[in-house]
């Protein structure tokens, strides 16, 4: 075969392989762009970065955490959504992206169609805590003070459509009660006013409130999610306090664009999945409260379904929409 034949077939192999969404090199080859969609600091923020370094560290490529807060999650959503789906654009989203397109009209993206699922990093248990000189002890007591005081209650919540409200609707969906959402932008501030007596609870992540419980500036009631928190082994779950079944948590996925070549797809899902499950990375995942998962492409699409099923049901029941 002559120089110039061999050229051409080499040539015709190259756009062959180009146009069937092969990637020419093995992946990574250069910077991934980690989209965060809450600010730097918060729990979602630090689990994403603790990952990221591990990622770094693994391939040899750099990992830039970039936080993209505001629009209700929407606008660090829509940056992954609008990617190329090549693998150097991912994001850390989490239980807001489902209940989304329930609530809010002209979503910039398809939740279903323009995201690729990639792995479940973490699920975090919420914790209701409590200003002390609210008179109550328990669940009970609070579901009891709230039937009592219909109306004259108010929580908190870290930002609208976060796991803190969803669960506090749920919360007075299924017992009847009516404590008012007043809604903040971070948890940091809605923390101040809880220790100010301005709201009266709260459900957000432990490791905002952890140091304020053991200071008694807050009174932990009961955690969320169906198993104890890590951080507050001591405190009873919603299910122990009276409320068989109840189950609900904050959780951080990784996603990426929509349509994602399977090969790209295995290989960052993989690497995700050993990192979350390693035991160094266990250990500081507990510090934040979080309950490391580590998943499939295929069992993180199952779940989010799951979850799109359930908080929508709940959104249209009660007619929530961002505040």
């Amino acid at each position: 075969m002559n120089t110039t034949k061999t050229r051409s077939v080499l040539a015709a192999a190259l756009l062959a392989v180009t146009a069937t969404g092969v990637p020419a090199q093995q992946y990574p080859t250069r910077p991934i762009r980690w989209i965060v969609p809450v600010p730097a600091g918060s729990t979602t923020d630090i689990v994403t970065r603790l990952v990221a370094q591990k990622l770094n560290e693994a391939w040899g490529q750099q990992v830039v955490v970039d936080n993209r807060p505001g629009g209700v999650f929407t606008v660090g959503s829509e940056i992954v959504a609008k990617a190329p789906a090549d693998g150097y654009t991912i994001g850390t989203l989490l239980t807001p992206h489902v209940v989304n397109p329930f609530v809010m009209k002209n979503l910039p993206y398809n939740t279903e169609r323009d995201f690729t699922p990639v792995s479940l990093m973490v699920i975090v248990s919420g914790v209701m805590t409590m200003h002390p000189g609210v008179p109550a002890n328990s669940l009970k007591d609070v579901i009891a003070l709230a039937k009592a005081k219909p109306d004259q209650l108010n929580y908190g919540s870290p930002g609208p459509l976060t796991s803190g409200h969803l669960t506090m609707e749920l919360l007075n969906l299924q017992t009847g009660i009516r404590i008012t959402h007043i809604p903040y932008k971070g948890g940091a501030p809605a923390i101040i006013d809880l220790i100010g007596g301005r709201i009266q609870f709260m459900i957000s992540g432990p490791p905002g409130v952890l140091p304020h419980i053991k200071a008694g500036r807050l009174k932990p009631i009961a955690t969320t999610a169906a198993k104890r928190s890590p951080g507050l082994p001591e405190t009873p779950t919603f299910a122990e306090a009276g409320l068989a079944g109840f189950d609900t948590y904050e959780w951080y996925g990784v996603f990426a664009p929509g349509r994602m070549p399977k090969a790209v797809l295995n290989t960052l899902s993989g690497e995700i999945g050993r990192i979350i499950k390693l035991p160094d990375m266990s250990e500081k995942l507990a510090v934040q409260g979080a309950i490391p998962v580590g998943n499939s492409p295929e069992e993180f699409s199952r779940f989010v379904k799951g979850e799109m099923d359930q908080w929508g049901k709940v959104a249209q029941k009660i007619g929530l929409k961002p505040d």
